[in-house]
């Protein structure tokens, strides 16, 4: 991410003297950042300050000298969240390529930085024959992001391969935290508010990379026929309840291809929601909570969201 010392973007009075209140960076701070532009949805608004840190240590050090008061959050690929229309407070934190790298440890292991993709360390997996994490090709985030919700799909998830992974706590302070540590149940974690995770070390097994491969392309298969992968969309919508499937009971309840302005409950997958267009970030929201208020009419299951939501309100 690089920059200059210090680098602030954006030059008016006001802008500058709250700048003058954060610790220095050597990495990217910049105020009023938009956000629709880094999310899958391409919708929401800005985030007061979008800080791209050089490296852990730069992290480590704004995050110690920011005041206690001010909010922090991650940001990965965007794919798995709503931001709402009237922006984000406080910091959000982007890993950029310094966090990207992936390392073979031993013949099972790999440690990756909390801003790799999943497709890249399922990739490097394959090539270091290390099988076990093909689902990973499957979920479309950064190592930071399905760490902190235990991310997962076609059987797996990322409790079955974590060993432990780093974090950079609110405070600053780095700590590495074990898989007992981390409180793991579906699609949750105990990670602390605030915390940003910069890598995780993942233990599969021995296999040939064209056993991997095959798996990979299985599951890309899989999710292509199924999934509107080419559309402005969140990724799944609603956690599956225990015993049910969301989509099902979307569809039940007479859901598929419900609108709201330019939000769309997918045809193809109807625990997607869509932007068809210019769906503002209110659009989506209110159509998943008319998804829900749905389902409980009609099955008596009240959805819990997956995606995040994120920010204020206008």
């Amino acid at each position: 991410m690089g920059g200059e010392p210090g680098r602030r973007d954006r030059g008016s009075a006001g802008v500058n003297q709250a700048a003058a209140a954060l610790p220095p960076v050597r990495g990217k701070l910049t105020a009023d950042a938009p956000l629709a532009p880094l999310v899958w949805f391409k919708s929401g608004g800005a985030a007061e300050w979008l800080f791209e840190p050089a490296d852990a240590e730069d992290l480590a050090d704004f995050l110690a000298g920011l005041d206690s008061d001010v909010s922090v959050m991650g940001l990965g690929l965007g794919s798995n969240m709503i931001v709402r229309d009237g922006g984000v407070p406080g910091v959000v934190v982007r890993l950029g390529k310094a966090f990207a790298g992936v390392e073979q440890l031993d013949a099972t292991t790999l440690r990756c930085g909390g801003g790799a993709s999943g497709i890249l360390v399922s990739s490097k997996a394959r090539d270091a024959g290390i099988g076990g994490v093909e689902f990973l090709r499957s979920i479309p985030g950064t190592v930071g992001g399905f760490v902190r919700m235990n991310g997962g799909a076609y059987g797996r998830e990322v409790k079955d391969v974590l060993v432990e992974c780093e974090v950079v706590l609110r405070s600053g302070e780095r700590r590495v935290l074990a898989l007992a540590e981390l409180g793991y149940t579906y699609r949750h974690s105990a990670l602390p508010e605030g915390a940003i995770v910069i890598s995780a070390t993942f233990r599969g097994h021995a296999e040939e990379p064209a056993v991997i491969q095959a798996e990979m392309d299985r599951i890309a298969a899989a999710r292509e026929e199924s999934q509107p992968l080419r559309s402005k969309t969140g990724g799944s919508t609603f956690k599956n309840p225990d015993g049910h499937k969301a989509w099902a009971l979307i569809d039940a309840a007479g859901c598929r291809g419900l609108m709201r302005g330019d939000a769309q409950v997918s045809e193809k997958h109807c625990n997607f929601l869509l932007n068809l267009g210019n769906a503002s970030s209110a659009d989506i929201e209110a159509l998943g909570e008319d998804v829900r208020a749905r389902v409980k009419a009609q099955s008596g299951v009240e959805l819990e969201w997956e995606i995040q939501r994120i920010g204020r309100a206008e």
